[in-house]
């Protein structure tokens, strides 16, 4: 069950990459005119509403942001989606490139906020009215929680995709191996897997949008 998450390869020639560059050819090309049909329009239409959802929490100086995230969210989403097609590779599966997705951006974050507003940066790490005795604690708290950010979004996007592309070879093997021993329970388990299907198109455009909103709104804190 665990190969689909193996990293494809061909003659001993991992073809991550090439994976990894696949959505981009689904993303409009710069040409001499704005709109060139109706799928330009769509695409343009989704870019912007992506955009103006990512920038709401921003002020004006987190508004330069707005190319690197909407970009982010685009790649993601893209690459969830073309992962439930049968036969492909989801590279948004493995921890290491989600980590290696994650980390730089919060860093990016954290240095903004240390370079522009050192003093209320830190001060985050301890709450105004906190006790003397507990000063040590809560510092040691806040930088444990701090520091496990990047960590907590590579795993909650691997977890959700992994736990999802599992459950749909679970349920699909469980519809093949019935359908000539129980075809009517083979109906059942099929119409539960189309719904887990769909359900699992949502669970893909969500947790893109969460895994950029959160690095947005870490961003706001630090700004």
């Amino acid at each position: 069950f665990f190969d689909q998450f193996s990293s494809p390869s061909l003659l001993g020639v991992p073809l991550i990459l090439i994976s990894l560059a696949f959505p981009a050819l689904l993303l409009p090309s710069p040409g001499s005119r704005w709109i060139t049909g109706r799928l330009s329009t769509l695409q343009s239409w989704l870019i912007n509403l992506i955009t103006k959802q990512l920038m709401i929490p921003l002020d004006s100086k987190g508004h330069k942001w707005a190319l690197i995230l909407t970009s982010l969210m685009m790649f993601l989403l893209l690459s969830n989606l073309l992962g439930l097609l049968p036969y492909t590779f989801t590279p948004t599966t493995q921890l290491s490139m989600n980590l290696a997705l994650a980390f730089p951006l919060w860093l990016a974050t954290l240095l903004v906020g240390l370079r522009n507003q050192p003093s209320v940066s830190l001060g985050h790490l301890l709450p105004e009215g906190t006790p003397t005795l507990l000063i040590p604690v809560l510092i040691l708290i806040e930088t444990v929680s701090l520091l496990i950010r990047p960590l907590a979004l590579g795993v909650r996007l691997t977890a959700n995709l992994t736990a999802g592309h599992l459950l749909i070879q679970l349920i699909s093997t469980a519809t093949v191996a019935l359908s000539s021993v129980m075809p009517a329970m083979s109906l059942l388990t099929l119409a539960i897997l189309f719904l887990l299907t769909i359900l699992e198109v949502a669970v893909a455009m969500i947790q893109a949008y969460v895994f950029v909103l959160l690095l947005s709104l870490y961003l706001q804190e630090n700004i």
